[in-house]
């Protein structure tokens, strides 16, 4: 694969697009039948090319797709599978997970993707409130499902790929015995498709209903204008297939621009060099990773590697430090460019290709989105006010966004404030209208009245050669009501020292607002998350209050 002989950006003019912007959803779509089928009437148009753990090499077309995928939901017809079933679906990087959800569209069911780190307990809760009647994992994962199998009554199909087991049906032979051909379902386009278990800060797991047309249409959006993609080219996107990310740049976005999916199933620990040799070694054209992971491979030795075919690299998950965006430009001439959304939405705000990048920004809103940082009471603020994150949903709902948080009536109405949908994060629009996450709303720390944002003390601190990562919370003080502490992984080569803890304090004071120095810090081998990877500030956060009260 070469780099595509295009290499002009999908987007040219921003203000164009968010005024032409506009995309059509049928009453009737199945993004499997609808996209995928589409293009696998090129039969050599390559949709995958997959890395095994061994280095094994596979490359796949969209007609593979098509095929796999029917000969699948004929195999879960069979198996009584019927519209609306609940469908637990909990594989690593395999090509089996993309040959399910697409199987799982095709037989009107509703797939709930979920990480392989799931514990019995979590697959347990998520099964019960979800009412599961199905299960697809691998044959390292099932011995969960079997431990809670008796404490989850609505499990009645389970099929494991990569194996027996007594009770489970086999993927792989069930599957190549089943007829590779299939007719289009009639599917209402308000219909469920996909559940997400949110992994929030605080509070246990809610479920993100998408339907079928809103979510895969959207995430044209995320695709064409964001990951800059069109046939040919060739994306990386690091996201494992448990959360939301997957959706937006491993299936949806990619694949509704007909270009080809880079793989590495890679389970071990992350390695920042073999990352590296990957991008060298491989046509990669594309990249999407996390911060954390830019983080990483900006602390090796990237003047000794060469990417040729790499062109656009984006980030998210959160937001991406300025001082990593100026060293992976300057080793690779590339700007990653940040995208802002939730698991509830497709992209919402990007540094998209024709916008200048503010480091450290959000960006500006995407095409089809009205997106404004409002008030308690639903009321735009100013430029430089800081706010709520809203999405206006009247008159009109826009495409992309969630249905509800399903079975809970109450958080769908708490995230609605007059004609916006909340999203729970914080933010400044600058006189540009560039937006600046500030956090969560519950991570915002009050300080002598001062109202200070983790992420701008943590971009500060990670700035340091010493640090390697930061999390900054509020600790409960006497005095100041809440004092900034911060959390720090150091960087190889750097040991914990009262002295360390001074400079940091120093530095951040010379890079920030001086009164948002971290008056307390403590230096750590790790730092907790989420599945998802996002720091969990509210577990630090409470550690901190227990340590005061019990003190």
């Amino acid at each position: 694969m070469t780099r595509p002989p295009d290499a002009g950006h999908t987007m040219t003019d921003y203000e164009a697009e968010r005024r032409n912007f506009s995309l059509e959803v049928p009453p009737d779509f199945n993004w499997a039948f609808d996209v995928i089928d589409r293009w696998a009437g090129d039969p050599g148009h390559e949709a995958m090319f997959w890395v095994g753990n061994d280095g094994g090499e596979r490359r796949l077309t969209f007609a593979d797709f098509k095929r796999r995928s029917n000969q699948l939901a004929n195999v879960l017809e069979a198996l009584g599978v019927r519209r609306g079933d609940r469908v637990f679906l909990m594989l690593p990087r395999l090509v089996e997970w993309w040959e399910a959800i697409l199987g799982i569209m095709k037989v009107g069911a509703v797939s709930m993707p979920a990480t392989t780190l799931l514990t019995p307990k979590d697959i347990a809760y998520r099964a019960n409130l979800a009412e599961t009647r199905v299960v697809i994992t691998d044959a390292a994962n099932a011995a969960k499902f079997d431990e809670v199998r008796a404490q989850c009554p609505s499990f009645e199909v389970l099929i494991v790929v990569g194996g027996e087991r007594a009770g489970w049906v086999s993927y792989e032979p069930a599957v190549a015995a089943a007829a590779d051909a299939r007719a289009r379902l009639a599917t209402p386009s308000a219909d469920p498709c996909m559940i997400y278990f949110t992994s929030g800060t605080v509070g246990y797991p809610k479920m993100v209903l998408h339907t079928h047309a809103s979510y895969p249409i959207g995430h044209t959006i995320t695709g064409k204008y964001w990951l800059d993609l069109r046939p040919g080219d060739l994306h990386w996107n690091m996201s494992e297939t448990g959360w939301a990310k997957a959706a937006w740049s491993n299936l949806f976005g990619p694949w509704n621009m007909g270009a080809s999916l880079f793989i590495y199933d890679g389970r071990g620990k992350f390695n920042p060099r073999e990352t590296l040799e990957f991008l060298q070694k491989y046509p990669v054209t594309t990249f999407c990773a996390p911060p954390t992971i830019y983080r990483m491979l900006v602390l090796e030795d990237l003047g000794a590697y060469s990417f040729a075919a790499l062109r656009h690299c984006t980030g998210a998950g959160e937001p991406l430090n300025p001082e990593v965006i100026d060293t992976w430009r300057a080793a690779t001439g590339l700007t990653i460019r940040d995208g802002y959304g939730q698991t509830e939405t497709v992209l919402l705000c990007a540094n998209f290709p024709p916008l200048e990048v503010k480091p450290g920004s959000m960006g500006k809103p995407s095409p089809g989105f009205d997106v404004a940082v409002v008030d308690h009471d639903g009321a735009i603020l100013p430029p430089g006010k800081e706010g709520d994150i809203g999405v206006r949903i009247a008159p009109e709902r826009p495409l992309g966004l969630f249905r509800e948080y399903w079975r809970n009536p109450d958080a769908t109405a708490g995230c609605i404030r007059g004609d916006w949908y909340i999203t729970g994060d914080r933010a400044i629009v600058d006189e540009d209208g560039y937006f600046w996450f500030v956090g969560r709303a519950d991570d915002v720390i009050l300080s002598a009245g001062y109202r200070i944002g983790p992420f701008e003390v943590e971009s500060a601190l990670v700035e340091h050669p010493a640090v390697a990562e930061a999390a900054v919370v509020a600790s409960p003080d006497d005095l100041r009501g809440e004092v900034v502490k911060a959390f720090v992984i150091l960087a190889p080569g750097h040991s914990p020292s009262d002295a360390l803890a001074a400079e940091l304090q120093e530095y951040v004071k010379g890079a920030t607002a001086p009164y948002k120095y971290p008056r307390e810090i403590e230096f750590v081998a790790e730092l907790p998350k989420t599945i998802s990877g996002k720091i969990r500030r509210v577990e630090l956060r409470e550690r901190e209050r227990q340590k005061k009260q019990a003190g």
